[in-house]
């Protein structure tokens, strides 16, 4: 592991913001997780920076970690302005992390042009942060917000939805009649396999998976 000297400094150790560059991908694990290990808020910018352009999911996944570990105070506003950037992995990974610090603060920055990115990675991690920061009173909306993206994308799109919204329990019920009963054949069947999904979270997700790969004209005589 890379050691953070933990000595009074008057910048972030430039050991590890080096390490945080190498083109070594374990090289970068190592030092995401130091910066995790000994939480210092002066690494929050060069963790988030990380974030818009580390090509290794696991290197992500640990950066996220790191920035968990930070107070939410500094790191919420940070991850908030990356949103607007013009990133799609800047986006994606913002609201990814901001879904594991789980700070409801942060529910009004995920806006409907969020839910509605037209890159599906951004979307995707929009639809989760969306339905673990939601206040109480706003789950309704939400759904119904979530529903119309009904029929989007492929199987992997349409199972993130499908978890998003059936995380949103009961909420979700009139929307799925709606969907149910859409002249669009892609938005029936996405709502079926999600409505299976709702009734059974185990044996429905194999499910849904295969109503939504057969495709709706299949799918509506399974």
């Amino acid at each position: 592991m890379i050691p953070i000297n933990t000595t009074q400094r008057t910048s972030p150790d430039l050991r590890l913001l080096d390490a945080l560059g190498s083109e070594n991908s374990s090289t970068r694990l190592q030092a995401a997780l130091a910066a995790g290990t000994e939480p210092d808020t002066r690494f929050v910018g060069p963790l988030v920076a990380r974030c818009a352009i580390e090509p290794d999911f696991y290197v992500r996944d640990m950066l996220t970690w790191a920035l968990t570990r930070l107070p939410a105070a500094s790191t919420v506003p940070a991850l908030l302005a990356e949103l607007g950037s013009g990133v799609a992995q800047a986006r994606s990974q913002a609201l990814h992390t901001l879904s594991k610090i789980g700070d409801r603060a942060a529910w009004p920055a995920i806006t409907r042009s969020l839910l509605h990115d037209a890159d599906d990675e951004v979307a995707r991690s929009a639809w989760r942060a969306a339905v673990v920061l939601v206040p109480d009173g706003e789950r309704a909306r939400l759904a119904g917000e979530l529903a119309t993206r009904f029929g989007r994308g492929d199987r992997t799109v349409r199972l993130s939805l499908s978890r998003a919204l059936v995380a949103l329990g009961d909420a979700i019920g009139p929307v799925l009649r709606t969907g149910l009963a859409s002249a669009d054949p892609e938005v029936s069947a996405h709502a079926r396999a999600t409505e299976r999904l709702l009734r059974d979270p185990d044996a429905g997700f194999d499910e849904s998976k295969r109503i939504v790969a057969l495709g709706p004209e299949r799918a509506g005589g399974a």
